[in-house]
């Protein structure tokens, strides 16, 4: 760890060297702005957290009646890394070679599958006249984002118009959600006639604890005239997000709202609508796995936290306005 330390200062040292006997006789610009959109491909691939005590995995059922079993299963992974960001950035220079920026950004993420499962019986079936219901499902996660984005710049050396420069920093999330939109078919029979079908929409924003991460970029600019430039940015950014809560804000059957009409079997309190995230379930907690007194449905209920990846690399293209 010493001799890393030791070799990066000795880097930073060298750079100054160079940035001092290379430095244009003339002052460089000292504050500049850009204004850019980006697009973002996901980097690594993980397995999705629970959804709505559902695996994050893609299950197909087949059979009717008491042969109703599982034929395929397979895990569902991937990253919110993956979607679009615009932003707007200061940036002071020290020096010809030495700057600052601080960037804003929103960025959303595109859709992501999360957990699917396709014709499983959630009903007892004891004989063909007995009413038994069978269940799809699809759930989609999709992140919306606003952050700061402090980072440190080395300008490499105008030449022809071109000036490239790198850059590191750290990314600051100020606000954001992950919004779970799960779309549900409840399909009943009675022997081989179908007696009753449910269309059933739930959306579970999830908010999050507060998290850093890091980015990297690899840019250059052009000149276009006296103080505006086009700019060009390769950025590499990575970090996690727990969750803190959860929260149902949207349920509907067959477009009807069923959210708070406390009837309705599927969501009738508030252990069902709201979620608590911990890092450890006791006999205290308000979950039956581990609670010998079951669940307090008059509170939220406690589930383990979990964390979803927003790692990427992408493409910055956009405006420099230099004072």
């Amino acid at each position: 760890m010493k001799k890393n330390l030791f070799l990066l200062g000795l880097l930073v040292c060298s750079m100054a060297s160079v940035a001092q006997t290379t430095e244009k006789a003339d002052k460089p610009e000292s504050w500049y702005f850009k204004l850019g959109a980006s697009y973002f491909n996901q980097t690594a691939s993980t397995e999705f957290p629970v959804v709505g005590g559902q695996l994050p995995n893609r299950d197909v059922y087949e059979g009717t009646l008491g042969a109703n079993r599982l034929v395929s299963r397979e895990s569902v992974t991937g990253s919110f890394g993956q979607g679009f960001r615009s932003g707007i950035t200061a940036g002071y220079r020290f020096s010809t070679r030495l700057g600052v920026e601080m960037s804003a950004n929103y960025y959303i993420s595109n859709e992501k599958t999360m957990a699917q499962t396709t014709n499983r019986m959630v009903t007892p079936a004891p004989s063909a006249t007995v009413p038994v219901t069978y269940l799809s499902f699809t759930a989609e996660g999709e992140i919306k984002a606003f952050d700061l984005a402090p980072a440190i710049v080395m300008f490499l050396g105008e030449a022809h118009g071109f000036e490239p420069y790198t850059k590191v920093g750290v990314i600051v999330p100020v606000h954001g959600t992950l919004d779970i939109k799960t779309n549900r078919e409840y399909t009943t029979f009675v022997g081989a006639n179908q007696v009753a079908k449910t269309d059933a929409y739930s959306k579970d924003v999830v908010k999050p604890n507060p998290t850093l991460g890091f980015m990297a970029s690899l840019g250059t600019s052009y000149k276009l005239g006296k103080h505006i430039s086009a700019f060009a940015e390769l950025e590499y950014r990575n970090f996690t997000v727990h969750g803190k809560t959860k929260e149902t804000e949207v349920y509907t059957e067959n477009g009807v709202d069923k959210l708070n009409t406390t009837t309705n079997f599927r969501v009738a309190s508030t252990a069902a609508t709201h979620t608590n995230y911990v890092d450890k379930l006791t006999t205290t907690s308000n979950n039956s796995l581990t609670n010998p007194n079951g669940v307090d449905q008059t509170k939220p209920m406690d589930e383990l936290s979990s964390y979803v990846g927003i790692s990427g690399l992408g493409l910055t293209l956009g405006i420099k306005y230099s004072l």
